[in-house]
């Protein structure tokens, strides 16, 4: 919940002021709370894949019927 209410922040600090073009710091932080978000669901989909893999790998190494759809 706290990372969404930061992401929020940012993207009115970003909107509404230019502190994102006058700010190194402030351009960095804001630039790590978006890639850190970014990170997290790239993490998630990576986990969703290797679970799908694990469910099919045997099966796929016998020769089964299943095949990887991507």
């Amino acid at each position: 919940m706290e990372k969404k209410v930061m992401v929020r922040l940012c993207a009115k600090i970003v909107a509404e002021t230019d502190l994102y073009e006058t700010d190194k710091e402030v351009q960095n932080l804001i630039d790590w709370v978006c890639l850190s978000e970014q990170i997290k669901e790239n993490n998630n989909t990576i986990r969703n894949l290797t679970g799908e893999y694990k469910k099919i790998e045997p099966d796929c190494r016998e020769g089964g019927g299943r095949s990887w759809n991507v």
